[in-house]
């Protein structure tokens, strides 16, 4: 009789962490809805609005940049389960002052500063615990499962979001997602994943100099890793400047309106949700996955290209066949990248990524939304989509040995 048993991905500590993201994912989209109606009917202004999104990218771009050194050297759990602890004070604090009080714009854009610079903390340290919590040789499957959780909430969050937002208010929500972030920090902190910790782990300035040329001098070794962090932060950048031209063409195009515009995000998430399963279900044999993820990347951006100029079930068509393989290039992309970096690096790392992410949507929604203005919104998103196939031509395509390199590790990089 065969006593062995079947390794599994869903272990304690994996089963732990994925609840409590679920509830963080839930508070998270229940708030953020009710939060960003709220602003608008305070203020009956975009401009704020856009003046709060602008703020809360500003921890992105330093925090990661001087946290991610010491987080490498310290275990990430506390940061994590602390992040959340703070998150759940601040939000409580916001629901009861907002019961007594009227909005404050000024409070308000103080508030999103803290939250942002919370939520810096929670990703920098989330990323890097993760995939020492994913049993080995089941990277993709780990990750497929965080993709979709996104997606599933969002699904069963969107509508529900907008009942609690007429009926308890935002203050009771801010309180409930307060409620929330404490319980998934007492899971998060049930945990038990073996963490090292690194010589030198008094903090000094000298030392977080040597840290950040330790990255500098381990990113120019590698040129695949700089290919993909290229590639991904441009398609990232110009993602974040398509939202604007999609609704000026469903705003002014005749024959459609803002309401079909709202079943993108719909399909979409289904083609996500459907996606992640397959991946989940299946794992790709490590040799076929470069020329899958570069299948997906062209054909991505070429349906991205003709998007505009399709009919409307075509244009759902589109982003559903969008959805259904963009989370499977980016599940195969994170797991590859998060198995081969090192674990001593992999908070700079992913600081790293983080800040070309927020550096190229800030650069490239700009030139996108200018493009919008004098062009029309079919052209905009086909020249941008042309842009970049020859920005996936020039990393993904001239370095694919040192690409093919990291989707074929088998982690021995990153223990």
């Amino acid at each position: 009789m065969n006593t062995e048993k079947r390794p599994t991905l869903w272990t304690r500590d994996f089963t732990t962490i994925t609840v409590a993201t679920a509830l963080g994912a839930l508070g998270n989209i229940a708030g953020g809805f009710a939060l960003s109606f709220l602003v608008y009917e305070e203020t009956s202004s975009t401009l704020a609005a856009a003046l709060i999104v602008a703020l809360r990218l500003i921890p992105g771009f330093f925090i990661p940049m001087f946290i991610s050194p010491v987080m490498d050297r310290l275990p990430r759990k506390p940061f994590l389960v602390g992040g959340d602890l703070c998150a759940s004070v601040v939000y409580v604090l916001a629901g009861l002052w907002l019961r007594g009080n009227e909005f404050n714009y000024i409070y308000y854009l103080i508030f999103s500063l803290v939250i942002s610079s919370l939520g810096s903390f929670d990703e920098l340290s989330f990323n890097a615990l993760y995939p020492r919590i994913i049993p080995e040789g089941m990277e993709e499957k780990g990750y497929s499962v965080s993709s979709m959780l996104y997606p599933a909430m969002m699904t069963i969050m969107t509508p529900l979001s907008a009942i609690l937002y007429k009926a308890i208010g935002v203050a009771n929500i801010l309180i409930i997602q307060g409620g929330m972030s404490f319980l998934a920090a007492v899971i998060e902190s049930r945990v038990q994943v073996r963490e090292e910790i690194r010589e030198g782990t008094r903090f000094s300035l000298s030392q977080w100099w040597g840290d950040i040329k330790e990255t500098a001098a381990y990113l120019k070794g590698e040129d695949g890793l700089r290919a993909m962090i290229w590639y991904s932060s441009t398609t990232n950048g110009m993602s974040t400047g398509y939202e604007p031209i999609w609704v000026a063409f469903f705003s002014t195009t005749p024959g459609f309106t803002i309401a079909m515009y709202s079943f993108f995000t719909v399909v979409q998430m289904i083609g996500r949700f459907i996606g992640g399963l397959i991946i989940y279900k299946k794992e790709m044999p490590r040799e076929k996955k470069y020329g899958y993820a570069l299948f997906i990347y062209l054909f991505y951006d070429v349906m991205d290209a003709l998007l505009l100029w399709l009919s409307y079930p075509l244009m759902l068509v589109n982003r559903t066949i969008c959805g259904f393989l963009g989370i499977q290039s980016g599940t195969m992309r994170y797991a590859a990248v998060q198995k081969y970096i090192p674990d001593s690096m992999r908070a700079r790392m992913n600081a790293f990524s983080s800040i070309c992410y927020l550096a190229f949507s800030a650069v490239l929604s700009l030139l996108v939304g200018w493009m919008g203005d004098v062009m029309d919104s079919r052209v905009v998103m086909t020249v941008s989509s042309i842009a970049v196939i020859v920005v996936c031509l020039l990393t993904i395509v001239r370095r694919r040995e040192s690409v093919n390199r990291i989707y074929m590790s088998e982690g021995m990089n990153s223990k």
